[in-house]
């Protein structure tokens, strides 16, 4: 009994001692390396090119770029508006009512040329007050002439003398008083109470104001005309506060409105204001624009690019469509030739709201991909996997 006791012992230490091993071998065996299997590695991609037939092509826009001076900030919102210089609000100066219409908006006019015509009784009034004036002031130069004869002739008193002198005098000024009344009118003695509101500058007729039969009157709020020269305008900037120290007069300026994108104005800086507007923290800066084929219109909203004073620091002017960021950097891709485009890094040396400048890793006149950028990566990272 006792031997086959001992056998039984024997025979489960036995199995301990096996189930030990197998564990060990298990556990050794799953912490060995596993066998390497060689794989090719990718290659480093930085262009990619497609048939000319190739669908991918359809969904990029490529567009040359070309450099331009590095503004000194981010664009800011401007308006376009009047040259006050060359403007001219004409309201009528005398009270009447309109007859008749002699141009329309968008008329040339010169210095003088009649607006609308006026009856105007207030013009009879100054004109029958000028010839009336004529008339005192013949009557009594007569009649110092008599004096003075008389005099001379010790005939009449110093006195009666004087007293025709001064009666002369000031009918001589009663009646430049009345001449002076009809050129401020811009009105001639033979009108005959028609009024002719008149042009006072060369220009163009920008904006009207008044309808036959209209009664005006020197007191109205509105002008009646505005004559400018639409060939030359202003653009006036709030900037803000914080840019302010990077703009001088004589600064050049680039501006673009939403009625052209793309299409960039040259301007130049002619005054900047000396005080800030203590509620919006901006000062405001007045720029010159030149618009000889009149594509500018007043009251256009604009975004005005202050440029570098040097004019040396250059850029390319990328859409913002343009760039992808591959870790830290930007990139853009650039077709090198018809269907082959290149990964290339650019440093951004400005970053805007809808674009961006870079100056340095493009060259100016570069094919650049500014539509679709991110598919075209997708495609090349795919291609690299």
């Amino acid at each position: 009994m006792n031997v086959e006791l001992n056998l039984t012992k024997i025979a489960v230490a036995l199995a301990l001692v096996g189930a030990v091993a197998a564990s060990v071998h298990y556990v050794q065996a799953s912490q060995a390396p596993a066998p390497m299997v060689s794989k090719p590695a990718p290659a480093n991609i930085n262009s990619i090119s497609f048939a000319a037939d190739a669908p991918q092509l359809a969904s990029l826009k490529v567009s040359v770029l070309d450099a331009m001076a590095l503004p000194v900030s981010e664009p800011v919102n401007g308006r376009i508006s009047y040259d006050e210089n060359l403007t001219a609000r004409v309201s009528s100066p005398i009270a009447g009512r309109v007859t008749a219409l002699r141009v329309e908006p968008g008329d040339p006019v010169k210095r003088g040329a009649v607006l609308a015509q006026i009856d105007a009784p207030d013009l009879g009034t100054a004109q029958a007050d000028w010839r009336k004036a004529q008339s005192d002031e013949g009557r009594k130069r007569l009649a110092f002439e008599r004096a003075k004869a008389l005099f001379d002739g010790e005939v009449l008193a110093r006195k009666d003398y004087e007293s025709a002198q001064s009666d002369y005098e000031q009918a001589v000024a009663e009646t430049r008083r009345a001449a002076q009344r009809l050129k401020n009118l811009n009105a001639s003695a033979n009108d005959d109470g028609s009024f002719g509101l008149r042009s006072p500058i060369d220009g163009i007729v920008a904006d009207k104001q008044i309808n036959p039969g209209q009664e005006v009157r020197p007191d109205l709020p509105n002008p009646l005309f505005v004559v400018t020269d639409l060939h030359h305008l202003w653009v006036i900037v709030d900037v803000p506060e914080r840019g302010a120290g990077a703009i001088q007069a004589g600064q050049a300026v680039n501006i673009e409105t939403d009625a052209y994108p793309g299409v960039q104005f040259p301007a130049t800086v002619e005054r900047v204001g000396l005080t800030l507007d203590p509620v919006t923290r901006r000062i405001q800066v007045r720029c010159a624009v030149a618009n000889p084929d009149l594509k500018l219109k007043p009251e256009m909203f604009a975004r005005v690019a202050f440029l570098a004073t040097d004019g040396k620091h250059q850029a390319v002017r990328l859409p913002n469509a343009s760039l992808f960021a591959d870790g830290i950097f930007d990139f853009v891709f650039v077709e090198t030739k018809r269907g082959t485009f290149e990964k290339r890094r650019v440093h951004i040396a400005l970053r805007g709201h809808d674009s961006s400048y870079a100056d340095d890793g493009l060259a100016s006149g570069e094919r650049i991909v500014t539509d679709g950028a991110f598919l075209l990566n997708a495609e090349v990272s795919a291609y690299a996997q």
